[in-house]
């Protein structure tokens, strides 16, 4: 799975938001060995950016 482009592009909410929420979710990704990083080719971030998008996580940032 490459970065989902698609889904970035129709995106109408915070973009610093949704950035920092995928940032955050591939270091999570990557410290805790996520066998799911190797079933996307390695790839954390586009593996936590498709996460974020289609709701398989939530999130929220705290001030």
């Amino acid at each position: 799975m490459v970065f989902p482009l698609e889904q970035l592009v129709e995106y109408d909410g915070n973009m610093y938001e949704i950035t920092c929420a995928a940032s955050r979710r591939a270091y999570q990704l990557s410290m805790m060995k996520d066998p799911e990083i190797e079933k996307n080719d390695g790839k954390v971030v586009s593996l936590a950016a498709r996460q974020v998008f289609t709701h398989q996580i939530e999130f929220r940032l705290e001030a």
